[in-house]
């Protein structure tokens, strides 16, 4: 009955129309699934990526046909992922690029009943403001200790209230929400992505910076311990090479005897050395 209509609101008929000509004009189409995201993440991202990403909030049936309607390759396809409370994203930039930009923007949540520490929760000794009720019951279901003082609430010390990890309760989320404190990490991360007829998933997106970074690190360092060992120069070897073979021709002069500025003492020493032994067996002979 619904592929039947003959008419759609005029909302969803320039979505169709915009989603039409996104696809086309940008080289990445991006899915975000919103089920765990808030709209205050959102809204900061649509700040920062403002100049580099084009948000665009869908139905997703409209999606789905205007994606139907489409020639380019994998678009199609890209849409049977659109399930679920969703956005795109159209953007030139890499997707792997996106994702971690949205990655680095994670921000910091009030808690509600149900989530997890992102962080290790701890209430700091102060005064609340709040005037005693039934606030210090709350407190104490918390196991945060207090005292009135000059009629308001004091938290008497620094309190963990929930360890990294720990699901937080929707009292304890409540109370941190009246105290301003912000346990959760949240950020978003794309479900999938749409680039020149390729589709990446979820895991294909992901990548670990840090550990990246090691291992190109580490692959550098094992390139350069290579070409020094091969004797090949590079910008980055040549100090060292050049270092390698001063010591050698040293080594090879003060061995040969090659008295030179730089083999002069060891040249002496080896002598000396020499002259000592020869000394030494002198005194040691007897004649027959």
């Amino acid at each position: 009955m619904y592929e039947n209509r003959q008419s759609w609101p005029d909302n969803k008929t320039q979505m169709y129309s915009q989603l039409q000509e996104m696809p086309t004009k940008y080289g990445v189409v991006a899915l975000v699934k919103l089920e765990k995201v808030r709209a205050s993440q959102m809204l900061t991202l649509r700040k920062k990526l403002r100049d580099e990403v084009k948000f665009v909030s869908i139905k997703n049936k409209v999606s789905k046909k205007a994606f139907a309607a489409l020639e380019l390759p994998g678009i199609r396809d890209m849409s049977e992922q659109i399930v679920g409370q969703c956005m795109l994203m159209f953007t030139n930039m890499s997707p792997f690029k996106l994702n971690v930009l949205l990655a680095k923007n994670k921000i910091m949540l009030e808690a509600r009943g149900g989530d997890k520490a992102s962080i290790d929760v701890i209430v700091p000794a102060k005064n609340t403001g709040v005037a005693p009720g039934p606030m210090l019951t709350e407190f104490k279901e918390a196991k945060i200790p207090t005292k009135i003082d000059q009629g308001t609430i004091w938290i008497t010390k620094d309190t963990v209230a929930a360890k990294r990890g720990e699901t937080i309760s929707a009292k304890l989320a409540a109370l941190l929400g009246k105290l301003e404190i912000k346990p959760v990490e949240a950020g978003v991360e794309l479900a999938g992505a749409l680039e020149a007829g390729v589709i990446y998933t979820r895991d294909d997106l992901y990548i670990d910076v840090e550990a990246f970074r090691e291992e190109i690190g580490r692959a550098h360092q094992e390139a350069v311990s290579l070409s020094i060992e091969a004797g090949y120069i590079t910008p980055e070897n040549v100090a060292t090479l050049l270092a390698r073979a001063a010591r050698s021709a040293e080594s090879v002069a003060s061995e040969s005897g090659y008295v030179s500025p730089d083999t002069v003492e060891s040249v002496i020493q080896r002598a000396d050395s020499a002259a000592r032994g020869l000394a030494s067996s002198a005194k040691q002979y007897t004649p027959a």
